[in-house]
């Protein structure tokens, strides 16, 4: 009586576990509104501080001559695109901007200004698989996606021809995406990374906001999530790892982070830092919170950045679109 009456508990115990690994499959992973993201103290931004693009920002952004653009990833999604010619001409550098979690392209409008405003680039702003206007279900937090920026890669090629040279830049999971892109085999016109406040991996990021929403530890439950993970999105959060990745990755990389964050702790960009083979620069902004190092000091934001472009970039120097 008592070996059954064990083995009914175990099984009661197993059963929780899993419904609880679904739950949070489902709120972290599923396509889905994130209600967890909403008045959360960890991303409120600093007073008077606008997180990633203003309004000017996005408006200035719907008066530009964008086009939508879509391809078909891997496993057969559409994913849809936001493409902003260089006024400049096409032979101009192009830029890929890498949105962060539960956002999309359009939000990079911010970054988008930058690029074409005071460098003349071409822009290409992706809805990552699963969320805005591109197909799927599953969010990959990087790992999935970095397949489709490849492709985004590709896209930019054929589009404006071999000649160019091309900026991974991505914010948060973006961050994190350009750089578990920058571990595949990219086409040499692929020149620089800017990664902005990405985490180490998934694993990592999700362990760290299982302890501040729900104050739980990380076992059992992001082993068995991880789990169900593989099953429903293909993909185990230990194999989603940035700091993996970029030990193949060949271009030069600047790392850029708030120090203020507590949403991916400031600590893992240094550890990126490290992980890192080849040229690579860092950036930390005292008092920014999680994506709001543009915003909390945009003049040493700016200045490493062109740095970095006249650096990397044989073109970085071309004549501004805009005076």
């Amino acid at each position: 009586m008592f070996v059954y009456g064990f083995a009914v508990l175990v099984l009661i115990v197993l059963a929780l576990l899993w419904l609880g690994g679904l739950y949070f499959f489902k709120t972290a992973i599923r396509r889905a509104p994130k209600l967890f993201l909403v008045d959360n103290p960890n991303l409120m931004p600093e007073p008077d501080n606008e997180i990633i693009s203003s309004a000017s920002d996005l408006t200035w952004l719907h008066t530009q001559p964008t086009e939508d653009i879509y391809i078909e990833s891997h496993d057969g999604l559409k994913l849809h695109g936001t493409w902003l010619p260089s006024r400049s001409g096409l032979q101009q550098p192009t830029v890929i901007l890498a949105h962060g979690y539960s956002g999309k392209g359009m939000e990079m409008a911010g970054f988008a200004r930058f690029y074409a405003e005071k460098w003349g680039y071409n822009v290409l702003m992706p809805d990552d698989r699963g969320h805005g206007q591109s197909e799927g279900n599953i969010i990959g937090f990087g790992w999935l996606d970095r397949k489709d920026y490849v492709r985004w890669v590709h896209w930019v090629l054929g589009k404006v021809g071999m000649e160019t040279e091309i900026v991974l830049h991505g914010i948060s999971m973006g961050g994190a995406t350009v750089l578990m892109t920058g571990g595949e085999v990219l086409p040499d016109q692929v020149k620089a990374i800017v990664s902005d406040c990405a985490y180490t991996s998934v694993k990592e990021e999700l362990t760290f906001q299982l302890k501040q929403l729900y104050k739980l530890p990380a076992f059992p439950f992001i082993p068995v999530t991880s789990l169900i993970s593989k099953w429903k999105a293909g993909y185990f959060f230990e194999e989603a790892s940035a700091l993996n990745q970029l030990a193949k990755v060949q271009v030069p990389v600047l790392f850029i982070h708030g120090e203020a964050d507590t949403f991916v702790p400031t600590e893992m960009v240094y550890r990126l830092y490290e992980a890192c083979p080849t040229d690579k620069e860092l950036l930390t902004i005292p008092h920014a919170g999680h994506g709001t190092a543009f915003q909390v000091d945009r003049t040493r934001y700016e200045e490493m950045l062109e740095s970095f472009l006249t650096k990397n970039l044989s073109h970085s120097s071309a004549v501004p679109a805009f005076s």
